[in-house]
C-alpha cells in the first residue's frame, strides 16, 4: 500500500492546485518527490532542520552527505550564501536554470542539518517548470537529493520513486520520464579555482569556456574514504543495482567477446546475467538479458536510460551484470562516473 499521494502533470500543463497543495505540505515540514530535468528529487523545506532530518531518514542516507538546496529565482541565492564570486555569477547567468549545482560558503539561514554539518551549501536552480513552480509554492528553498533509497540507482520515472519511497513520504508529483537522466554537474566555488566535484551534462570544456581554468576533483575517478564529502555522491557507493556489476573496458571487439564468454560461463552455472551495452553492439550478444541503453552517436540516450536499465535488472533478479564502458565525447565522464560507483569501481580491462 503506497502512502504517498500521487499527482500527474506535464511541463506543458502544470496542475497549479496540486503544486499549491505540495507547497503547503513542504512549508509544514512534509516531504514530496518531484521531477527535475536530471532525476526525481525528494523535497523538504531546506531551512527547516527537522525536514532535512526527515529526508535523511526516508532515504536511509548518511547524515554527513550534504543535501542540495533548490531555488527557482536568482534573488533567492544571496540570502543563503556569504558571498557570490563574480565567476559563479557568470556561470549562473550562462547555465541557470539548468543541470548545474554550485557550492558556496553558507549563511546562518541554512541549518547544518541541510549541509551535512558543513559550512558550505550546494545550490541549484532546475530547468524543469514543475520543479521551479513547486519551489516557489514551498517558499523558495527546497532541499532535494535524488528520490531513491540511498545507494540505489537514481529515479528517472515516478514509478521508481513509488518503488523506493512510496510508503515513507507524503506526495509524489509524476511528470513522466526526465529529460537528462544523470544528476547535475557540481562546481565548488569555495576554492580559489573552481573545482568540479561531480561531472554531469555540463562537462569541463563547457565550463572552461565560461570560467577559464577549472580543476577536477581527483575523487571523481577514485574512491577516497578519508575525504569528507562536500557534494552528494563523493564518498559513498551510489547508483548500485543489487547484482554484482562489472565494467569491461578496451577495444570494442575484445569487449564484446569477453562479455560473451563471461556471460556464457555464468549462465552455465545457472546464474541470471544482464548485459548493458550500446545499440551498435546489442546484436552481438546472443545470451543473457541484453539492455541496449542507447547509441554511441546519441549519448544523451545512454545517460537517460542508464538508471532505468539498472533498475530493470533488479526487477528481473539478475545475479551478475556486465557493462560496456561508455567513454563518449561530451557526457562520457559523467556516465562513467555513475557506472564506476554503481560497480564499486570493479573494472576489467581487456586488450
Amino acid at each position: 500500500m503506497t502512502r504517498a499521494k500521487i499527482v500527474k502533470m506535464t511541463e506543458e500543463h502544470l496542475d497549479m492546485e496540486a503544486l499549491r497543495e505540495a507547497g503547503v505540505l513542504l512549508r509544514n515540514g512534509g516531504l514530496a518527490a518531484f521531477p527535475t530535468e536530471t532525476v526525481y528529487g525528494l523535497g523538504g523545506n531546506a531551512l527547516d532542520p527537522e525536514a532535512s532530518r526527515k529526508i535523511y531518514q526516508a532515504k536511509g542516507r548518511p547524515s554527513d552527505n550534504p543535501l542540495i538546496v533548490h531555488i527557482a529565482d536568482m534573488e533567492h541565492l544571496a540570502p543563503i550564501v556569504r558571498e557570490i564570486p563574480a565567476s559563479a555569477l557568470a556561470l549562473a547567468k550562462a547555465c541557470w536554470p539548468g543541470p548545474l549545482t554550485m557550492i558556496f560558503w553558507k549563511s546562518p539561514l541554512v541549518p547544518y542539518e541541510t549541509t551535512g554539518g558543513l559550512d558550505s551549501v550546494a545550490v541549484r536552480m532546475p530547468e524543469s517548470r514543475i520543479a521551479r513552480e513547486l519551489i516557489r509554492q514551498a517558499g523558495g528553498y527546497v532541499a532535494a537529493p535524488s528520490a531513491n533509497t540511498s545507494g540505489r540507482p537514481s529515479p528517472t520515472l515516478a514509478e521508481h520513486v513509488v518503488e523506493d519511497l512510496g510508503e515513507r513520504i507524503d506526495m509524489i508529483i509524476d511528470g513522466g520520464m526526465v529529460k537528462i537522466g544523470l544528476e547535475s554537474t557540481i562546481v565548488d566555488f569555495t576554492e580559489e579555482v573552481p573545482v568540479i566535484l561531480r561531472p554531469g551534462y555540463l562537462n569541463r570544456q563547457m565550463l572552461e569556456e565560461i570560467l577559464g581554468t577549472v580543476k577536477v576533483d581527483p575523487g571523481i575517478r577514485e574512491e577516497n574514504a578519508k575525504v569528507r564529502p562536500k557534494a552528494p555522491g563523493m564518498r559513498y557507493r551510489h547508483y548500485a543495482p543489487r547484482a554484482e556489476l562489472t565494467i569491461v573496458e578496451g577495444p570494442e571487439e575484445k569487449v564484446t567477446e569477453t562479455i560473451r564468454e563471461m556471460a556464457k560461463e555464468k549462465l552455465a552455472e545457472g546464474r541470471r546475467v544482464g548485459i548493458l551495452c550500446c545499440r551498435e553492439t546489442a546484436g552481438q550478444y546472443r545470451e543473457g538479458r541484453v539492455f541496449p541503453v542507447g547509441s554511441r552517436l546519441g549519448e544523451d540516450s545512454i545517460a537517460r536510460h542508464l538508471y532505468e536499465a539498472l533498475r530493470q535488472f533488479d526487477q528481473e533478479n539478475m545475479d551478475v551484470i556486465y557493462s560496456e564502458a561508455f567513454d563518449t565525447p561530451r557526457m562520457g565522464q559523467a556516465i562513467m562516473n555513475r557506472l564506476l560507483k554503481a560497480a564499486g569501481h570493479k573494472v576489467l580491462e581487456v586488450q
